[in-house]
């Protein structure tokens, strides 16, 4: 296992880069810590597969340094990181019986025959294949190779780090989700440095410690689950955790409260003068509908019934905003306002969230 450190990394597929603009990944200086599991999360061209193939060595980075446990690996080949990494599509022995392909990185170090033996029986528990042990991988479907592309990569216990880059792309639906119960049980029992790719967030927020989320190719925040929820630090992250998404809207913010289309809006906290770009964020779950006169006015136009609660489609002004109702609730035609939880408002100054200064109460003294 090892600790990651990102030291002024950067990189550009240009060979003369002339402004941030033309770099796939903007300069990151993070310490990711032994042993955790961590989820890089974004939409497809935000930098995430860049980083991953920077950790394991596939790529040279144009700026700054790798370390593993403060060992400067930069220049290190992928074969002396001691790392293990996992691809989005299934790279397998066709060959080799699904046994040999799962203990050839075992057999390939020199491992004891019964120690491989003994290896390769758990993990080929762990992803359901004991009964296809001794079939060629030839002829496997994808799912199938794709689950011995992971008990390959899960096999070695000594690794510094394990890489998966979108793995469960080719893998059903309920497979995803007993793969993803297997790597967190893994994770819990040997205690490897996971670094996890993937544009899903459910499958971001169900698998890591921590949820790196990255954006336009930077790092706009690393957090619980909860944090993400409750405190996104960036539009970004907002509006792409969640479903639906943080709602975000223009505001002016003086001190405990916001302003949006000439209505107040009470905040939860005080927030000074702020200028530039200010927009309030709030989450269709700390949003209630009313009759007024309280709240913004809305005009509700649809309303989805999803089972577990309704997802209520509304516009203020032209522009959408969604809540979330309770599946017992009776949502009529005549609800016609929006009230927000001043708890559960953050603040925004050119997308980036803004701390508090005051107590809502200070700032109203």
């Amino acid at each position: 296992m090892a600790k990651i450190t990102l030291d002024n990394l950067a990189h550009s597929y240009l060979k003369t880069p002339k402004s941030e603009d033309d770099f796939a990944l903007k300069e990151l200086n993070h310490d990711w810590a032994d042993g955790e599991a961590y989820a890089l999360l974004g939409s497809s061209g935000c930098g995430k597969s860049t980083l991953l193939n920077i950790i394991s060595g596939l790529l040279h980075p144009s700026q700054g340094r790798i370390l593993f446990n403060g060992q400067d690996v930069t220049n290190a080949p992928t074969a002396q990181r001691n790392i293990a990494q996992v691809f989005q599509f299934p790279v397998v022995y066709d060959t080799m019986t699904v046994h040999d392909n799962l203990a050839f990185p075992l057999r390939n170090r020199g491992a004891d025959a019964s120690y491989v033996a003994a290896r390769v029986n758990q993990i080929a528990r762990m992803i359901g294949m004991e009964e296809m042990l001794n079939r060629k991988a030839r002829g496997l479907t994808a799912d199938a190779k794709q689950k011995i592309s992971l008990g390959r990569g899960m096999v070695r216990e000594d690794v510094n780090a394990l890489l998966f880059d979108e793995p469960l792309t080719v893998i059903d639906p309920h497979m995803k989700w007993e793969l993803r119960t297997q790597l967190k049980s893994l994770h819990h029992e040997f205690g490897h440095t996971m670094i996890y790719v993937t544009h899903d967030q459910t499958e971001a927020l169900t698998f890591a410690d921590k949820v790196v989320v990255m954006y336009d190719g930077r790092v706009v925040q690393i957090g619980t689950p909860q944090e993400l929820f409750e405190r996104p630090a960036h539009t970004f992250v907002g509006y792409f955790i969640g479903s639906p998404g943080m709602n975000v809207l223009d505001a002016q913010v003086t001190g405990a409260t916001a302003i949006i289309d000439g209505t107040e809006v009470p905040l939860g906290a005080g927030y000074g003068a702020l200028d530039g770009k200010v927009q309030i964020g709030v989450r269709p779950e700390f949003i209630r509908l009313g009759r007024g006169p309280e709240g913004l006015p809305v005009r509700i136009r649809r309303v989805e019934d999803v089972g577990r609660h309704k997802i209520v489609r509304a516009e203020m002004n032209g522009h959408e905003i969604n809540v979330i109702a309770a599946e017992g609730d009776v949502i009529g035609a005549d609800m016609n306002r929006v009230v927000f939880d001043p708890a559960g408002i953050n603040v925004y100054r050119n997308d980036w969230r803004v701390a508090p200064v005051g107590s809502a109460k200070e700032e109203a003294a």
